[in-house]
């Protein structure tokens, strides 16, 4: 799987990137059917204090799948990011074993 990471309103981080990486690899072990992966980690100034936030679309067969979480930490955005993805791609499997 290729994984375009991007960075807007803030420095690139190489800790960031390996957490990323570790996660996304593990997807695209279990689903190797998933083509390449936009990441966007971005500062929005938010009143709540959550303004990291964590954007992530797969490019896979079928709909795009995408995924957005904002946080106090962009770890634990990308967290919820990566989970909410790994629902979706469940679902989509689902649908091709059926099929």
């Amino acid at each position: 799987m290729v994984v375009n990471i991007q960075y807007q309103k803030m420095k690139s981080s190489e800790s960031l990137n390996k957490i990323l990486l570790k996660k996304l690899e593990r997807l695209g072990d279990k689903y190797s059917w998933v083509i390449k992966a936009n990441v966007l980690f971005k500062i929005e100034h938010d009143k709540a204090g959550e303004d990291n936030i964590c954007e992530i679309e797969l490019s896979a067969p079928g709909p795009r799948l995408f995924a957005k979480s904002k946080s106090h930490d962009f770890e634990k955005s990308m967290a919820e990011t990566v989970d909410d993805l790994k629902r979706q791609l469940e679902k989509r499997q689902g649908v091709f074993i059926r099929h």
